[in-house]
């Protein structure tokens, strides 16, 4: 155990919930070496014994649901009702992984060729070994399990490491694990401060998993990197919601407004920029908002405050460069940020340029500018050096939109649905990040293909062998010609 420790506080009150072991590396090593250790034995109990196990962790969890979600509340300041949401989609997503593994994963035959014939040929998926993940504080529970999960179904141990400012919640995803695991180490967590995440990118893994900043997703991708280690890269965004002239202007403002605002902001597939075509864009303006004026940030609001302290700093230059720039306020003023809180912020007419339409500002604000036509708009919303997502809301050419923009995921008359199915890929683009987590692709994430052909009998012929004759040369040249 750590001699050293950090508190992990209540971003509301400021007071300290509980104090947790800050990690050295040597401990971090030390666990790393026990997930490697355990991890034959996990792989061999195969695809039907690591489902009951994650399933009866489903079972656990469910139970507990209002437990784990209180956890959560406490260190992210959220409302009772968004992490119970947050803790009951992650569930969800545990049982996908473990109901799908082996059929997403089943050993796959290869057709092996007409010159080969006489070869059979299969391609099989063997998990990495120890997978490391590293956790964001915005949605502490729901996030990182998108890669715990499907790499647990998948055949690898895991060591996770969770944010500073959420460590309570990473401590009680492993310990209700162990409840239900067959022998210790398969699924631990390392609490500490960023150095304790820098430790586990620079140990013995197999492949890390990181979410957050893309400046830190890069440090992280240059150090795994240098080891030829794999990494899957869940990055910011600066995600744009595209208004045609026949959206529902109700439904685009109401869901604009909540992906914009829930969570304080703090949603990388979150709403930031809004491009609403002129013809409709006095109507939606308006609704967005009357909305607006009726939510508000507290203990018991619409949200909570910024997890992280230092975040109010950026949200604050992002409003005040807007409106230098000749950005005007629709809600809010430069006063809105009271920590640890900040009042709805919408902004009309912000140049392209201004800091808050090119950096995540990750805070309940928003740009709304208008376009002379949905093209513009979509040109607009691909001029970013993110892609994570995007949302469109038009009645008629919502998938024609869609397929024309550059980020990993789009809701259409929607935002953010993407998240809650299980079944689909979660990732990004660009600086957003690369690889994916959730669906079978997330599975197929922490494997990786082994080939394997078997001659089935001898033939004349032989092709690989010093021993090849001239006639097999002229066969070949003249298999060549028939078949290509």
């Amino acid at each position: 155990m750590s001699e050293t420790t950090f508190p992990s506080h209540n971003p509301t009150t400021g007071e300290v919930i509980q104090n947790f072991p800050n990690t050295s590396p040597s401990e971090v090593n030390a666990a790393v070496a026990r997930a490697h250790a355990v991890a034959p034995a996990w792989r061999a109990l195969g695809y039907s014994g690591r489902k009951k196990v994650l399933l009866a962790w489903c079972n656990l969890l469910s139970n507990n649901l209002d437990e784990i979600a209180a956890v959560v509340r406490n260190e992210t300041g959220k409302p009772g009702s968004d992490a119970a949401l947050e803790t009951s989609l992650a569930i969800g997503h545990i049982a996908w992984a473990a109901k799908n593994s082996e059929k997403v994963l089943a050993k796959q035959r290869r057709p092996s060729g007409l010159l080969l014939f006489n070869m059979r040929a299969h391609v099989e998926r063997s998990p990495m070994g120890v997978v490391g993940v590293i956790g964001p504080w915005n949605y502490p529970i729901f996030t990182p399990l998108g890669s715990i999960a499907y790499a647990l179904a998948a055949g690898n141990t895991v060591v996770f490491k969770p944010s500073e400012y959420t460590p309570g919640v990473g401590a009680y995803l492993a310990s209700s694990f162990a409840e239900v695991a067959p022998f210790a180490d398969i699924f631990t967590t390392v609490t500490g401060l960023p150095e304790t995440g820098i430790a586990l990118t620079e140990s013995a893994v197999d492949k890390i998993s990181f979410t957050g900043s893309t400046r830190t997703a890069k440090k992280v991708a240059a150090a795994c990197g240098a080891r030829m280690v794999p990494v899957v890269l869940e990055c910011g965004g600066k995600d744009p919601v595209l208004i045609a002239s026949d959206a529902n202007l109700d439904k685009a403002a109401e869901y604009a407004l909540w992906s914009a605002m829930s969570n304080a902001g703090q949603t990388c597939i979150g709403a930031e920029r809004v491009y609403v075509v002129e013809d409709v864009a006095d109507r939606f303006i308006a609704k967005i908002k009357e909305m607006a004026l009726q939510i508000h940030p507290g203990a018991n609001g619409n949200y909570g405050p910024a997890t992280m302290p230092s975040q109010l700093n950026v949200i604050q230059n992002h409003i005040d460069d807007a409106v230098a720039k000749g950005g005007k306020f629709l809600v809010g003023s430069s006063d809105s940020v009271k920590p640890p809180f900040v009042e709805p912020v919408i902004l009309l007419d912000v140049p392209e340029n201004s800091t808050a339409v090119t950096e995540e500002t990750f805070g309940p604000t928003l740009v709304i500018n208008r376009v002379p036509n949905i093209q513009e708009a979509i040109k607009l919303a691909n001029a970013t050096r993110y892609g994570l997502a995007a949302s469109v809301f038009s009645k008629r050419s919502g998938n024609k939109i869609a397929a024309q923009l550059e980020c990993g995921m789009v809701s259409i008359n929607s935002v953010i649905a993407f998240a809650g199915i299980a079944s689909v890929p979660f990732g990004g683009i660009k600086d957003s990040g690369s690889g994916r987590i959730h669906g079978p692709e997330g599975l197929l994430e922490f494997t990786y293909p082994r080939t394997v052909v078997k001659q089935m009998f001898s033939i004349p012929i032989a092709f690989t062998t010093f021993k090849r004759t001239a006639f097999a040369d002229k066969f070949l040249k003249l298999a060549m010609r028939i078949l290509h």
